[in-house]
């Protein structure tokens, strides 16, 4: 590990050793962070695996009443029945800091809350129970869909905080802080090698002026 190019003086060793002493504290909260970090992630990571495949299995489920619906129905009609929305869905998207993270909160809201029967852009008459029930479980997993997709871009944004944290911390660790403390070392022993200089001149000239007296 290269030192540090810096002139060996003693006010550079007092500087050295206050700038080792804070990367030393910054290695140890950068690596709590990173430790807290990959807990979180973690337990994300689990929670968007639990989520998706719970919302998977809706999905599929709601897609098979589509399927019947298509087998009893014309696919001019169900085109037709779902081309135009009655009602507008508004969507709000906050952020929260999450260990320096900002990481995203969704919430959906509709123009017409109180009428359930909004959310299906089409007359009874001409429809099936069966599409009744593919847009209803459609419109149930809206809220779970939201949750999945705050997860996985906070998963996202974790991963990548856990990655700059991780380079920062491997840089103080291998780079930053073995360098300060080579030189450190390197300047203790110059001025220790000044001193002695320093010393063997002043014998010399002690002796000089004895043998003159």
């Amino acid at each position: 590990m290269a030192k540090l190019n810096v002139n060996p003086t003693r006010m550079e060793l007092s500087r050295l050793k206050a700038r080792l002493a804070t990367s030393t504290r910054g290695h140890k909260l950068l690596k709590d962070k990173q430790d807290e970090l990959m807990r979180q992630f973690i337990a994300m990571i689990k929670e968007n695996k639990r989520l998706r495949e719970e919302v998977e299995g809706k999905i599929t489920d709601s897609f098979e009443d589509f399927l019947l619906a298509r087998s009893m129905n014309s696919s001019q009609m169900l085109d037709e029945a779902l081309a135009i929305s009655k009602e507008n869905i508004s969507l709000d998207i906050q952020t929260k800091n999450l260990m320096s993270v900002n990481v995203p909160v969704m919430t959906f809201s509709r123009s017409d809350e109180e009428d359930m029967s909004a959310i299906y852009p089409y007359g009874f008459g001409g429809t099936s129970s069966e599409l009744d029930n593919a847009v209803k479980k459609l419109y149930d997993i809206l809220p779970e869909l939201l949750k999945l997709a705050e997860i996985e871009k906070a998963c996202q944004l974790m991963a990548d905080e856990i990655e700059s944290t991780r380079r920062r911390v491997n840089a103080l660790e291998y780079m930053t802080i073995p360098q300060l403390k080579e030189t450190i070392t390197y300047i203790k022993m110059k001025l220790e090698e000044n001193d002695r200089s320093s010393i063997t001149r002043l014998m010399k000239v002690k002796d000089i002026i004895n043998q003159e007296s």
